[in-house]
C-alpha cells in the first residue's frame, strides 16, 4: 500500500491523468532505515513486426507499481515497511530529477541510515567518505 499526503492510493483512477510514475521513500519503521526511488507506472517494449508487415510494434502495459517495494534487496526483504510517493512526474527525465533531489536534499549518501549508495551510478557514498578523510587530513 502507498500513501499519498496522507491518503492511500490502492488503483490507478487515484492517481492524476498523464503521470508517468513517481518517486518515494521507504521506511523501515522498526530501524528507521530508509530508500528513495522511483517507479514508473507503465513498461513498453518493442516487438518485431507481424507476419507480412514491416512496422515494428510497441506495446505498452501497467507495472507492478502497487506490489512494488524497490530494486534495492535489502529494502525487498522488509516486512510491511511504510511506503509513500513523494512526488507525481509526467515525464521520465522529471523522474530521474526529482529522484536525484530527493536523495541529495536529505542527505541520503552521507546518512548511515539512508540504503541508497549510488546517484545515477556516478555518485558513491564513498565519494563522500573519501571527502571527508581528505578533510581531516589537513
Amino acid at each position: 500500500m502507498w500513501i499519498y499526503k496522507n491518503t492511500e492510493v490502492t488503483d490507478i483512477s487515484q492517481i492524476p491523468e498523464g503521470v508517468i510514475g513517481f518517486v518515494y521513500l521507504i521506511v523501515n519503521k522498526d530501524t528507521g532505515e530508509h530508500y528513495f526511488g522511483k517507479k514508473s507506472l507503465y513498461s513498453s517494449r518493442t516487438l518485431k513486426p507481424l507476419k507480412g508487415s514491416k512496422r515494428k510494434r510497441k506495446v505498452t502495459k501497467m507495472s507492478d507499481w502497487l506490489k512494488y517495494q524497490s530494486s534495492n534487496s535489502t529494502v525487498k526483504n522488509w516486512n510491511s515497511p511504510y511506503k509513500e510517493i513523494i512526488e507525481y512526474c509526467y515525464t521520465k527525465k522529471m523522474l530521474t530529477v526529482k529522484e536525484l533531489q530527493a536523495i541529495l536534499c536529505m542527505n541520503g549518501l552521507e546518512d548511515d541510515k539512508c540504503l541508497n549508495d549510488n546517484v545515477l551510478g556516478k555518485i558513491f557514498r564513498g565519494d563522500f567518505e573519501k571527502e571527508k578523510m581528505l578533510k581531516n587530513e589537513q
